[in-house]
């Protein structure tokens, strides 16, 4: 703990409010709420933490917080702080999945379909449905049924769907709002389980149609029966009163939390929401700015919303625009009780690959700062050079965040004033333009620089550093075996070798996988970038064909196999005449003949 940590410390108020943890370069890594600030602010550096808020209180060089009037306001601003700074300490591990809904849409004339987007508009929304098979086959049964338009846009005369009667063909007839609600009304009572009323009206005219010898119709309404009923039966009926409820649970395994979700809809149990994610605060905090962050997101609230009576449900409630309750008895408690349980089992089976994609990723990076003793390196670098006999030199670079890839930040580089046999002065002008945009731009500079090569080459790179100002940086090479596997790790600033130990493992696997990435990346762009070249250095003697024509052929034929054997109609389409086409192809077909 600094000093101006523990300054701060002293001066925390015991008000209700939020805090922002931050690292050494300013960044907001964790954003939490608190009833006293000075009490759960102070216990991060005063108590023994699980592993993950250790690594968390590792990271803190200063914090700052904001006071707010009561712990309602404080739950509403970490929400706000969440969304405004995505810190990585609150970084949920959950699929962030969106789950299909019917809407009948709020048009004039209205229509049925399927979204995952639920919007604050006039439309209605059903669900959440188990998955996008069920709420399609579903629209599809109820578009059957009900004779709402189909159409995005109305069109200028009467469409199929009128003529089998699913439309009310509100495009050449006058459709009365009131129509319109009696439809609604009956769409609602059969998505809420109600399906009474239309069976019984799908029999009649059922036994109509079987009356008019019209077996085709009498089959399709026969059906349309059997789809409702399976329909139905999907559903396991938990409560009679057919309200919408979501059913919060939750377990906790060490530094992991699992909240699990039961959606029910029209007293019947429809889908469930599982999300693990790290545990840094409270249990009952965590658990509750999960919620809020839950609804947030998007997912549609329903009337009542069932929490643990572990939970605050009047904090929550004052939050969300929802009847908040926490059962204490009763079947009510049971569904508490069987969310919970559910949130157990669901823990215990993935905690097992949680560890696993931590141990590669943060525990590898953690392994690495051991070895070099330093905090472990979030940001890593790795360059690589690629040529053939001095053509075609190219350059890249791949960014570990975490210790997982970020391939948003990759980048690659022709080789433009180095000499093209000289692989150190190669590395010197990249590692130079790279960090001359780092100065210049105020970029975020790497923690650790990766270079697949010895000492030349990192001796190469850390010249070039000092001269802009980062001799600090460190910088590490590889070590390969005969079988170029990385067998060791040389530590940039006593040019020492680090050999590979068993408790290591995990750290030289994640080198050596930022090894394989970057030769891989580097790889792929010389070959593209020679295959760029021999393309157009073959068009290049072809009289006719300029700059314009060159960059022309190259979009639209794409290689020179396709040009050779393209008709003239082919080319016609691009703009080339049929005789600077002759000329193209036999130019090329000589080319051909001489290899």
């Amino acid at each position: 703990m600094n000093q101006l940590i523990k300054d701060k410390l002293a001066l925390l108020p015991a008000e209700p409010g939020c805090y922002l943890m931050k690292s050494s370069a300013g960044e907001v890594i964790y954003v939490g709420k608190a009833k006293s600030l000075k009490s759960r602010v102070r216990s991060y550096f005063m108590k023994v933490h699980n592993r993950r808020t250790q690594v968390l209180v590792s990271e803190i060089m200063d914090f700052e917080y904001i006071i707010t009037d009561s712990e309602v306001e404080a739950l509403l601003l970490e929400m706000n702080l969440i969304k405004k700074y995505d810190p990585r300490f609150n970084v949920k591990l959950t699929d962030d999945k969106s789950y299909p809904y019917i809407m009948i849409t709020s048009e004039r004339h209205p229509r049925l379909v399927t979204t995952r987007k639920v919007k604050k508009d006039k439309a209605k929304y059903f669900g959440p449905f188990p998955n996008a098979y069920a709420a399609n086959d579903t629209a599809r049964l109820l578009n059957k049924i009900y004779p709402l338009r189909k159409c995005n846009k109305l069109p200028d005369k009467v469409c199929l769907y009128a003529h089998i009667d699913q439309c009310l063909a509100p495009c050449v007839n006058v459709v009365q709002p009131a129509d319109y609600e009696q439809l609604i009304e009956s769409i609602t009572k059969f998505l809420k389980g109600d399906i009474s009323d239309v069976k019984k009206e799908l029999e009649e005219k059922m036994q109509i149609a079987a009356e008019k010898l019209d077996f085709e119709r009498a089959g399709e309404y026969r059906d349309m029966i059997a789809s409702i009923e399976l329909t139905v039966q999907k559903q396991q009926v938990t409560f009679a009163d057919f309200e919408d409820r979501d059913v919060f649970g939750f377990a906790t395994v060490d530094d992991l939390i699992c909240v699990q979700v039961f959606f029910v809809r029209g007293g019947k149990i429809i889908e469930r929401d599982v999300s693990i994610f790290n545990l840094i605060n409270d249990v009952a905090d965590e658990v509750t700015s999960f919620i809020a962050w839950f609804y947030q997101r998007g997912n549609v609230m329903p009337k009542e919303i069932f929490v643990p009576e572990t939970l605050d449900a009047q904090l929550l409630g004052k939050v969300l625009a929802a009847k908040v309750i926490a059962p204490k008895i009763g079947s009510k408690k049971k569904l508490i009780d069987l969310a919970m349980k559910n949130a157990t089992v669901a823990l215990e089976q993935k905690q097992q690959l949680v560890d696993r994609k931590l141990e590669r990723t943060e525990g590898a990076i953690a392994i690495l700062g051991r070895l070099l003793n330093v905090s472990a390196p979030q940001r890593i670098e790795a360059y690589d050079n690629s040529h053939h006999a001095g053509q075609d030199a190219v350059s890249a670079m791949v960014v570990f965040k975490n210790g997982r890839p970020a391939k948003k930040e990759y980048r690659k580089y022709k080789i433009k004033h180095a000499d093209t046999k000289d692989d150190y002065g190669m590395m010197k002008e990249v590692i130079y333009r790279r960090y001359f945009k780092v100065l210049n731009d105020d970029l975020q500079p790497a923690d650790m620089i990766v270079v697949d090569g010895g000492l030349g080459q990192m001796r190469a790179v850390k010249e070039t550093l000092a001269s802009l100002g980062f001799a600090d940086l460190l910088v590490v090479g590889l070590v390969k075996d005969d079988k170029h596997r990385t067998r060791a790790l040389i530590d940039g600033r006593t040019e020492q070798e680090l050999p590979f130990t068993p408790d290591d493992r995990v750290g030289f696997n994640l080198l050596a996988q930022i090894g394989e990435e970057v030769h891989r990346f580097v790889i792929n762009f010389h070959r593209a970038s020679h295959g760029k070249r021999a393309f157009t250095s073959q068009l290049d003697d072809i009289p006719g064909i300029g700059a314009k024509r060159k960059e022309l052929l190259m979009r639209e034929m794409k290689s020179i196999d396709k040009m050779s054997t393209a008709s003239d109609e082919a080319y016609a389409k691009i703009g080339i005449p049929a005789k600077l086409a002759q000329v193209i192809r036999e130019y090329l077909d000589q080319d051909k003949s001489k290899k």
